[in-house]
């Protein structure tokens, strides 16, 4: 979950900015002055910082000098008086993210936000670019059924142009991850591979991020910025869910494609680049031009080459070896041996549909590691769903612990019912054990005793995770 640091010391204005923030999803912390955040300054503890300048003791400046000097990857937007252009270029020179007038326009306030977090993602994933791209090799994939065997081929054979790919296929099954593969084993692959999801940003906001923009282009822009073209020349840029681009941005890639150039948002002149293009759909692009909500022209551009992914349900003989290799991901990270999957649990997995692809199939495996004993993966440590003999009577026509507080009709024991309840909850939090927590209304220490109580091994110390 995105952590958020608010300082403000005026109640009513922290109250306000606290909501909004949490109606994003995301995890606030709140405190009444400067010193209490500078106090709170520690890499990585937060992904973004939002500060009144004018507080008591302690300043915004302070604030923000501090995440500066001791987490410089957490960009800090300040909150200045209305009008106060001379403080809004300070806190710009001093290395704001952005800053934002009082009184604040909430959407204003939630598109710098999203502007700062999209930012701050794609600098850190270029900084790991090539370490990343460089690990992700064809040989690397997993699955031997015949059709993953003609994917692995045709990115081979496509890899070495600089023709434009389309990879379709269905959420989860894997698209960035050929996107990187054939950057990998490009001639640019010690160049940029800039990802870009054009579903998380509004139309604007993926216009200034993809083009850029020149000081004052719009309201906020006190600044020039790159953009992610300029940032991928030489290499490769990779835009997810192209299918879900609008009208007026559609038109202007088009542009951009048959120009090889970019006009910055509010700039008179273009600029040059040299960018190699994957694109990747979970749409039908073909259905989408027939009903004129895709440009056939654009469809025609980045169709050179299509690599259909295949969904897991098509390819159960993979489940086996994908099973295997996220086991050994996984004790690689935990730093212990892998954990085992029985028989029973096995054929499970290999039973279930998967509608959200090999990107379910790793959270599945994730929180059954996770709630097993011994090290050993059960039936019982398996989500829900995956066990037709705990599916609702509806789809499996059996008796199951339905959600809701409905009557359990297998009769089982409080400690079992405890039991399921957690694993139902510990599900839906994709085995995150604070948020199941928070969602159950205990502390994490109470959590843990009540699995320690199932026989469950955490594996892990109260205060984790």
């Amino acid at each position: 979950m995105t952590r958020v640091l608010v300082a403000e010391d005026d109640r009513v204005a922290r109250d306000l900015l606290c909501e909004i923030l949490r109606a994003e999803h995301f995890e606030v912390d709140a405190v009444d002055d400067g010193a209490g955040a500078v106090e709170r300054a520690q890499p990585g503890r937060y992904d973004l910082v939002v500060s009144d300048v004018r507080m008591d003791r302690t300043s915004g400046f302070d604030v923000l000098r501090a995440f500066s000097e001791q987490s410089p990857g957490t960009p800090v937007i300040l909150i200045t008086a209305f009008g106060d252009v001379s403080g809004a270029m300070e806190a710009i020179q001093r290395g704001a993210y952005d800053y934002v007038s009082k009184p604040f326009n909430i959407e204003e306030l939630r598109l710098t936000v999203a502007r700062a977090l999209e930012r701050r993602r794609l600098v850190a994933e270029q900084k790991a670019a090539p370490a990343s791209a460089a690990n992700t090799k064809i040989e690397d994939f997993v699955g031997k059924s015949a059709v993953m065997l003609d994917v692995y081929k045709l990115v081979a054979r496509v890899a070495a142009s600089s023709a434009t790919v389309l990879v379709t296929g269905e959420s989860g099954s894997g698209k960035e991850l050929v996107a990187r593969a054939i950057h990998t084993h490009s001639p640019r692959t010690h160049e940029p591979f800039v990802p870009v999801n054009c579903t998380a940003l509004s139309e604007s906001l993926l216009e200034s991020e993809l083009f850029g923009h020149t000081r004052g282009a719009f309201t906020g822009a006190v600044a020039a910025k790159r953009g992610l073209f300029e940032m991928a020349h030489g290499g490769t840029l990779f835009l997810d869910e192209i299918g879900d681009m609008g009208p007026k941005m559609q038109a202007q890639l088009l542009r951009t494609l048959q120009d090889g150039e970019v006009r910055p948002v509010g700039g008179a002149e273009s600029i040059k680049v040299d960018v190699r293009l994957v694109c990747a759909t979970n749409r039908d692009l073909e259905a989408e031009v027939k009903a004129g909500k895709f440009r056939e022209d654009l469809y025609f551009r980045i169709n050179v080459v299509t690599i259909k992914l295949p969904p897991l349900r098509d390819r159960p003989g993979d489940i086996p070896i994908l099973v295997a290799h996220f086991l050994a991901k996984l004790g690689r990270r935990e730093g212990r041996a892998p954990a085992t999957m029985s028989p029973e649990a096995l054929q499970l997995l290999g039973g279930y549909h998967w509608p959200g692809n090999v990107r379910e199939l790793e959270n599945a495996i994730d929180r059954a590691v996770a709630v097993a004993k011994d090290g050993v993966v059960l039936p019982s440590d398996l989500p829900p769903e995956v066990d037709v003999r705990r599916r609702p009577r509806a789809e499996a026509g059996t008796p199951q612990p339905l959600k809701g507080g409905s009557i359990i009709e297998d009769r089982p024991t409080l400690a079992e019912l405890e039991r399921r309840y957690i694993d139902l909850v510990l599900t839906e939090c994709a085995g995150n054990k604070k948020k199941a927590a928070e969602r159950l209304g205990i502390d994490r220490r109470t959590l843990y005793r009540a699995l320690e109580r199932a026989g469950v091994d955490t594996g892990e110390e109260p205060g984790d995770e």
